[in-house]
């Protein structure tokens, strides 16, 4: 054994699915060179989707260590700033991630500390004890790009975004988006978490290099931009590594739950491509508002349709962003009769549905999605086509590449209020189902998928790609 790579993950369940993969992905190919360390920051903001997912990983794959870190005594205020309250938490876990990197370093040489890209408060710790640190991305190379070049956007203006109207902003290979479509904590300078991602942004090129969850056909022109250099202009960027696709594995049979049974049972009875699938993620919430619209547009749509729900949390057609649970009353929730008059040819589960099992069911042919970039590479790799509805974070990003560049996806188009239209949700499913369009994007996904899973080949992108990270820990 050469040494110990040292993981180092957000808890959202977003950025933890993906690097434990990459967990899996290191002891399948150097068992015998690298243990796998899985450091777990305290956080009492975790959810139980969390929760269940590390239980779950530590019993079906004991080579991994989970090594949690003690709980904290302080925590931030849950009023402030989601990117604060991460920041501070990473800030307050340092004491005890420098304890625990200590501690593996008596027994083993630390070959590499990859960490989340919100995680750089914790960047110097590692790197203070001379360990080899590596930025890890979990969303895709158009996140990386527009974090690089930041910075160089951030100098040539003074004013927030929020002031640019309708002003779109150019970042190295990717298409022109709008300033309005940044991140929300970025569309004011004076938000505290404007400051979090500048610090990212600066600590990303010190780094010895970066992981990301994509593969090079799918993002080929945004790569060549950074590692051309167009992105940091003024300092060398350092190596990167895409790696993808890193997705989630399918339910294991002996744990799944009657009603994910039921959901894949009842796909399974439909015909081949004629469901499309709605869902927005484990954040994704609407308001009541919206949920009908979306209703009255599915059910003229005359479609198939598998609709993951969640509880909506406020009347604003603007918040879309939740960590809270609860139990739906759908006969509330929805028109009335609505579940009665579409029960021959939809389903409606309430807050979740296993999706890459979904996503790969022979029955569904499209998938309305926030744009979440696990969503993106699980829809590719199941070669779905989409309709994107993103809501919030870098999705509206995600939105214009795979609609504009990649080609990948047409887009739900919202009212400046925020809502989206039944009649408008019923003509995107409708074109996404019926017509030749729609023909032309399942084309074009087919081919993607086909070049995702050529990526993981003897000779493909991402396993070349691999080899060098693994050589850079040897080495």
């Amino acid at each position: 054994m050469e040494g110990t790579i040292v993981l180092y993950p957000d808890m959202a369940i977003g950025h933890l699915v993906s690097i434990v993969k990459l967990a899996n992905l290191i002891l399948d190919q150097y068992h015998h060179r690298f243990s796998v360390t899985v450091v777990i920051p305290a956080n009492k903001f975790v959810t139980p989707d969390v929760t269940a997912f590390l239980h779950r990983s530590s019993e079906t794959t004991p080579s991994i260590t989970f090594h949690h870190l003690p709980s904290l005594s302080i925590v931030p205020s849950p009023n402030r700033s989601r990117a604060a309250v991460r920041g501070e938490l990473v800030r307050f876990n340092n004491p005890n991630l420098l304890h625990a990197l200590q501690t593996i370093s008596e027994t083993s040489t630390i070959r590499a500390f990859v960490m989340d890209y919100c995680f750089t408060p914790a960047f110097s710790v590692a790197s203070d004890l001379g360990i080899p640190t590596y930025y890890y991305i979990s969303t895709g190379a158009l996140f990386l790009s527009f974090l690089l070049y930041l910075p160089t956007i951030h100098n040539q203006t003074t004013k927030s975004f929020k002031h640019f109207n309708t002003t779109d902003l150019n970042f190295p290979g990717l298409p022109p988006i709008p300033a309005s479509h940044m991140p929300e904590r970025l569309l004011d300078r004076d938000d505290e978490g404007y400051p979090y991602f500048l610090e990212m942004s600066f600590s990303l090129p010190k780094s010895k290099g970066i992981i990301v969850n994509t593969f090079e056909s799918l993002e080929s022109r945004v790569i060549k931009a950074i590692t051309d250099g167009l992105c940091v202009p003024k300092a060398p960027t350092p190596p990167v590594y895409c790696i993808g696709p890193l997705i989630a594995s399918p339910i294991n049979r002996s744990v799944e739950g009657e009603s994910v049974s039921q959901c894949l049972s009842w796909l399974d009875a439909q015909p081949s491509q004629s469901v499309v699938f709605l869902c927005i993620g484990s954040r994704g919430v609407f308001s009541k508002a919206q949920v009908k619209e979306i209703a009255v547009g599915l059910e003229k749509s005359g479609q198939r349709f598998l609709w993951a729900l969640r509880k909506p949390i406020s009347e604003d057609n603007k918040k879309h962003f939740s960590m809270e649970r609860g139990d739906s009353d759908l006969d509330v929730l929805l028109p009335e009769g609505f579940l009665d008059r579409t029960k021959d040819r939809g389903l409606v589960v309430k807050e979740w549905a296993p999706q890459v099992e979904v996503l790969n069911r022979e029955s569904v042919g499209g998938f309305v999605t926030h744009c979440g970039w696990n969503s993106v590479l699980e829809a590719v790799c199941a070669g779905v086509p989409m309709v994107a509805w993103p809501l919030y974070v870098e999705q509206h990003m995600n939105r214009a590449v795979l609609v504009e560049q990649m080609k990948l996806a047409m887009p739900m188009e919202e009212s400046e209020d925020g809502m989206v239209s039944a009649a408008e949700v019923e003509k995107r499913v409708r074109v996404l189902m019926e017509s030749e369009e729609g023909k032309v994007f399942r084309k074009r996904r087919q081919k993607m998928k086909e070049e995702a899973m050529a990526a993981w080949s003897e000779a493909g992108s991402s396993t070349i790609a691999f080899t060098k990270l693994a050589d850079s820990w040897i080495n």
